[in-house]
């Protein structure tokens, strides 16, 4: 041995560690028996690969990590397999051994082209493309070309592809792949045969990662495994991606606490705990907790997540309680989920919904998302003891009218609490402790909203409109002028019935009328409205059917005996207005105005 001393030179990495490939690629499907989760696309092409009716295009569209591109590959190596003997034909089960299949895998064969349209959009690149396509292939059967994000190519690329593919050689085939199929042109996707693959469910892709873990002899618990693939949203990749992340921060031995802090996910019963906190008006309790849980690394946009996955599951398990019997489920979930599913009402799951729905995109957008979550958690609080439109409608009713208006005016703008039913345990929203002012002592709304419900009469429900023109005549009434222009002069009618309003807008309708007339009609007639948009033609405008109607009176007048006369005496005489004939006046009635009495035309 040298005793000449060592330099502090650091070692090379080993083989091992610089080969190293993440999960992702090294379980990446080679034939359609390890593709996952689509097996309606796999029995097709299988089917039409025996059968020999091999479309010349396929368009495979889905989420990001589904297999799109792997699938693309398959295909190429399905087409182009020779078998062991190289005597093989286009097969469902590629050898994997024959120099095709080979090459194909290693990325390298000469007749398979993958082009990413992301970043080679132009006329040129196609037309590159399609001057290659009259060659024959060098050594595979079919010349593949593989068109990644084809969404990107623009329209004159798309336009440069279609006499192609429209029309390609015998020994030619296209796979396109795209995340974005409707901004693929129709002239392109009806010469393709399509495939939309699907998100890979939540128990398959547990049953994938388990084994893939397996494989690698990494010990995981199945409760890390169930976070991963929810974390995953049904996509492949995203999901083995998570899968090398937790084997980089856990090793050998990967616990469900260790991926929760990764994803920065809140304990599922912790959850549990700030919902039930929430709806029962513990507000302290429920800032608290939220508190821990963000100083614990969990992002608050995240928690409010959790809230409305957990609000989603809740209504499931009331509608569905066999939802709660899934193998999937822990069973102290399970047991909880169960009891406050029977103690809530569906009213109050559904408002707790669009209250954290809304929260989500204003925790997100904050500046500060600690400070929007709490708030949301506030609202939730102060609403949950709200009654439906339908309940409060039939207070207001069985009081006789103002009583019960005037009974939630003081009680701070918001009905009394609701005692519990008898046929079901339903928490109560009690109001929080640390509240500055009782109820009974709520400082007066002066916003210009609440100035303008004081003009009007309290406890005032007005009738369904009957029809669409009497939806705009109550507009009016509820002098919602600019609302009331833009249904007159902007709004084609499609379906419309008491409750239910479906519309075409104009371009220069405002972006939020169908939501601005839901809530105002809601509030209005006290029974729930759904107002929605539509692509139909639908009738003409109010006002045209109005300016319609005044010219076919115009002209109808136009023809009378009358009329005629006084034009042939005035013959540059014209109609301006008609006027329906009026009553005839009482005696000793004095007519406000002549025309009204004699009825005769302007």
């Amino acid at each position: 041995m040298s005793d000449e001393p060592t330099l502090g030179l650091k070692t090379a990495p080993s083989d091992e560690a610089a080969a190293y490939r993440v999960l992702a690629r090294k379980y990446r499907p080679a034939d359609f028996n390890e593709l996952i989760g689509q097996d309606a696309m796999v029995r097709i092409l299988s089917n039409a690969i025996k059968s020999g009716r091999i479309a010349h295009a396929f368009m495979l569209t889905g989420v990001r990590g589904v297999g799109k591109t792997t699938t693309a590959r398959i295909i190429a190596r399905a087409l182009n397999c020779t078998g062991p003997d190289g005597k093989g034909g286009p097969t469902v089960d590629p050898c994997g051994k024959c120099p095709n299949c080979i090459a194909i895998a290693e990325d390298r064969h000469v007749d398979v082209i993958e082009m990413d349209a992301a970043s080679r959009t132009g006329v040129d690149n196609i037309r590159d493309l399609t001057d290659g396509v009259r060659y024959k292939p060098v050594g595979a059967r079919y010349k593949v070309y593989i068109i990644d994000e084809v969404h990107m190519l623009s329209s004159g690329a798309f336009n440069a592809l279609l006499k192609t593919l429209e029309e390609p050689p015998p020994h030619v085939k296209f796979v396109f792949a795209t995340t974005e199929i409707r901004k693929v042109p129709v002239t392109v996707l009806s010469r393709c045969q399509r495939f939309d693959l699907r998100r890979v469910d939540h128990e398959t892709l547990s049953k994938h990662f388990a084994a893939i873990a397996a494989k690698e002899k990494i010990k995981i618990d199945p409760a890390a495994i169930a976070l991963i693939a929810r974390a995953a949203d049904g996509s492949v990749r995203d999901g083995l991606s998570l899968l090398d992340q937790a084997i980089a921060l856990g090793g050998d031995n990967i616990d469900e606490p260790r991926v929760r802090d990764m994803l920065g996910l809140a304990d599922r019963l912790v959850v549990f705990d700030l919902f039930e906190a929430v709806l029962r008006g513990k507000l302290n309790d429920a800032l608290v907790r939220l508190g821990e849980l963000y100083k614990s690394g969990a992002d608050p946009g995240v928690v409010i997540e959790d809230l409305l996955t957990l609000t989603h599951w809740l209504t499931r398990v009331k509608l569905a309680p066999e939802a709660a019997e899934r193998p999937d489920v822990p069973e102290a979930e399970a047991k909880r989920g169960k009891t406050l599913a029977s103690a809530l009402g569906m009213a109050l799951l559904t408002r707790a919904w669009q209250i954290l729905l809304k929260g989500l995109r204003e925790t997100q957008n904050a500046p500060q998302p600690i400070q929007a979550a709490e708030m949301v958690l506030v609202r939730l609080a102060y609403a949950a003891d709200l009654p439906d439109p339908s309940e409060l409608v039939r207070k207001i009713e069985a009081s006789g009218g103002a009583s019960a208006v005037s009974q939630s005016a003081t009680n701070g703008g918001a009905p009394a609490p609701r005692a519990p039913r008898a046929e079901a345990p339903t928490i109560q929203a009690a109001r929080p402790v640390s509240s500055p002012r009782s109820s009974a002592q709520a400082a007066p709304d002066t916003s210009p909203k609440a100035a303008r419900a004081e003009a009007e009469p309290q406890a005032e429900v007005s009738p369904m409109p009957a029809t669409f023109a009497a939806l705009a005549d109550l507009l009016a009434h509820k002098r919602e002028a600019i609302l009331h222009a833009n249904l007159t002069n902007n709004v084609h009618l499609v379906r419309y019935e008491p409750g239910s309003l479906e519309f075409r807008p104009e371009p220069q309708a405002p972006k939020n009328l169908a939501g601005q007339l839901q809530s105002l009609l809601s509030s209005w007639t006290g029974r729930r409205w759904m107002v929605s948009v539509s692509n139909q033609e639908g009738e003409p405008t109010l006002r045209q059917q109005q300016q319609s109607s005044a010219q076919k009176l115009r002209e109808e007048t136009a023809v009378h005996p009358l009329v005629k006369a006084v034009k042939d005496v005035f013959p540059d005489a014209s109609i301006v207005a008609v006027r329906e004939r009026a009553m005839e006046a009482a005696p000793g009635d004095t007519p406000a105005d002549p025309d009204e009495t004699t009825g005769e035309p302007d």
